[in-house]
């Protein structure tokens, strides 16, 4: 996935969850949307790197958008939530994923279980459904370790009860976490953070539901799933 338009700066703070206010290589400053709901923990210290995206429409009242933001100062990290799914899809589709290779169609956000929806459902015939639930995982701990989730997560906690529901019905389920940091090397619950979310994801597994995180490799103009990393529950 290409990112076009975009500028760098430096992180002055994040606020109210959507804003982000950032300094410009010129001494200007600017606030830019922030596309990430979460607690970005460990993704939004102030004088980081960060890459705005200029949508172009001045009609906007934030035209820019936070994209990227180099951690440790050394990591790229996708920060815009709402790029997970994109990049997943359009990884299925160039093959990358070979585990969900096979399906004659791929649809997204069907209805499904308790008035939620699917991220992304497989189909093909003479074979069950897959259901894909996507999750970006961008916490990034101690010794390459990505965890998930980065807060208490009640949303992902009925999702991954959806998804043995499905199970028990019959067709595929698949907990997908999608990496788009370039330190993160291997994935885990996080436990610390949400005790339950880690529980259920172990009780998911052994019902039948697939746990795969997938990496992303990133440049300040890029971002696009390469490969697979371990998931250790």
């Amino acid at each position: 996935m290409l990112l076009a338009n975009m500028i760098e700066g430096r992180l002055i703070k994040r606020y109210k969850r959507f804003l982000a206010d950032v300094e410009l290589p010129d001494g200007s400053q600017v606030t830019a949307h922030c596309p990430n709901t979460g607690s970005m923990k460990n993704c939004a210290e102030p004088g980081s790197r960060v890459w705005l995206q200029d949508s172009g429409n001045a009609k906007r009242k934030y035209p820019l958008g936070w994209e990227l933001v180099e951690i440790e100062g050394q990591h790229l990290c996708c920060i815009n939530t709402g790029r997970a799914n994109k990049l997943i899809k359009e990884a299925i589709e160039n093959g990358v994923i070979t585990e969900l290779q096979g399906y004659d169609s791929i649809r997204q956000e069907v209805k499904y279980g308790e008035n939620s929806r699917i991220d992304l459902l497989l189909e093909g015939a003479g074979k069950p459904a897959a259901y894909v639930e996507i999750k970006n995982l961008t916490l990034l701990e101690a010794d390459g370790w990505g965890s998930f989730p980065d807060a208490v997560t009640a949303r992902g906690a009925k999702h991954l009860q959806e998804l043995m529901l499905m199970v028990e019905q019959g067709y595929r389920a698949v907990m997908l976490f999608c990496v788009p940091h370039a330190g993160i090397q291997r994935a885990r619950p996080a436990d610390e953070i949400d005790p339950k979310y880690g529980q259920l994801l172990r009780q998911a597994a052994q019902a039948g539901v697939e746990v795969l995180a997938y990496r992303a490799t990133l440049s300040e103009s890029e971002v696009r799933i390469s490969h697979p990393i371990p998931v250790q529950l």
